[in-house]
């Protein structure tokens, strides 16, 4: 499979106008079209670095997959764990794209489910385990989620990168 080229952007990757590129998006709705290009979150461009699927290059280079992860750590904070989650969403099935628009770090659709059939299922905060969070920012979490009319999943990722997941509902009593 040839793997498709691209360029960093800005905050993103964007992808060269090819068949390959507009397959990602087609198939498995990796990015948003741009006229006949692709355009890749950070993590979506990492997702399809390790999986051998996508070049970018810099100044005519390729970019190693290090060389990546140290420009993408710098501009996305907790980079790597909010990447667990992301990965393993992915690698489970689901279609991850990200929502800052709604106060969150991604949006998660059903199986089945690409955006704009339907709404995102879930919205997503990854946490470390070793992170705490008071209740005010719990609940500003669960009052985006219930706002959005999505359900709050927090993704916590542990030092080896395992990903446990909590599913947060509203309860009235």
């Amino acid at each position: 499979m040839l793997k498709v080229q691209a360029k960093l952007y800005g905050g993103n990757v964007l992808s060269e106008a090819s068949n390959e590129a507009r397959e990602l998006y087609n198939k498995n709705r990796f990015g948003a079209l741009k006229k006949d290009n692709v355009i890749l979150s950070l993590f979506e461009a990492f997702y399809l670095i390790e999986k051998d699927r996508l070049a970018i290059k810099e100044n005519n280079k390729e970019l190693s997959e290090d060389s990546f992860l140290k420009k993408a750590k710098r501009q996305i904070k907790n980079f790597q764990v909010k990447y667990a989650v992301f990965k393993d969403l992915r690698d489970r099935g689901y279609i991850v794209k990200t929502a800052l628009k709604f106060g969150a770090d991604f949006r998660v659709y059903d199986k089945g489910i690409q955006p704009g059939q339907d709404h995102a299922k879930w919205i997503v905060f990854p946490v470390h385990e070793s992170e705490t969070m008071t209740w005010h920012e719990f609940s500003a979490k669960n009052r985006v989620a219930h706002s959005t009319k999505k359900k709050l999943l927090i993704g916590i990722v542990d030092d080896e990168c395992d990903v446990t997941y909590y599913i947060i509902d509203w309860k009235r009593p």
